[in-house]
């Protein structure tokens, strides 16, 4: 995988998060700011321009761009959050010019784990959280396993999406959603849904 993948990865999510801006919104605005798709398009937006006028050599350079550019440019949550992963993405990748399914697998773990301190945010508390830490063990598996790539996303993907699904009955315990009490229950998580997104903006990347 090399930078050429992950260009068009951020490509696909940015693609992504336009077309479902109004759902994720819709989402958000049950139990949040009522912002979130808004936002992380504007964010995305952003990101293709900056990629475009300053091209990366590397996948990690792409990365950190990506993710500075969502600090800079995303409001509320989102932007330290995703900004954070994005970098630290890139961070983990360093500059090796190709990315094999180990170095990402790690890279994503070192993701999470600076989320985790970021957010404090754990599996079960309805955040983006609960999306991506399945997808992430998923991956790291598939590693060990010796899957191929393309394999590996899909299981990942699979993962995110079900942890997405699995937002819905949990009241929420982090974020402006917690303010909501019980009445937070019954809804998908908004960060998780985009959470989702993201991977399988990653999966369809990796089966072009």
């Amino acid at each position: 995988m090399d930078t050429a993948f992950f260009l068009t990865w951020i490509e696909e999510v940015a693609e992504a998060v336009r077309a479902e801006r109004d759902h994720l919104t819709e989402l958000d605005a049950a139990i949040g700011d009522a912002d979130h798709g808004t936002n992380l398009d504007r964010g995305f937006t952003a990101v293709r321009e900056a990629l475009a006028g300053a091209p990366p050599a590397t996948p990690g350079a792409a990365l950190v761009l990506a993710g500075t550019t969502l600090i800079r440019k995303v409001g509320g949550a989102s932007g330290p959050l995703y900004g954070t992963a994005f970098r630290q993405l890139g961070k983990s990748l360093g500059d090796a010019p190709d990315i094999g399914l180990p170095e990402l697998a790690a890279a994503f773990e070192a993701a999470l784990a600076a989320l985790g301190k970021l957010g404090g945010a754990a599996e079960g508390d309805k955040t983006m959280v609960d999306a991506l830490a399945p997808a992430v063990r998923e991956l790291a598996k598939a590693a060990l396993d010796g899957a191929k790539p393309g394999d590996a996303l899909n299981r990942a993907a699979d993962a995110a999406a079900g942890g997405a699904r699995a937002t819905i009955p949990l009241q929420a315990r982090k974020g402006r959603a917690s303010y909501l009490g019980p009445r937070s229950a019954g809804h998908e998580d908004p960060g998780a849904a985009s959470t989702a997104l993201i991977f399988d903006a990653l999966r369809r990347t990796a089966q072009r």
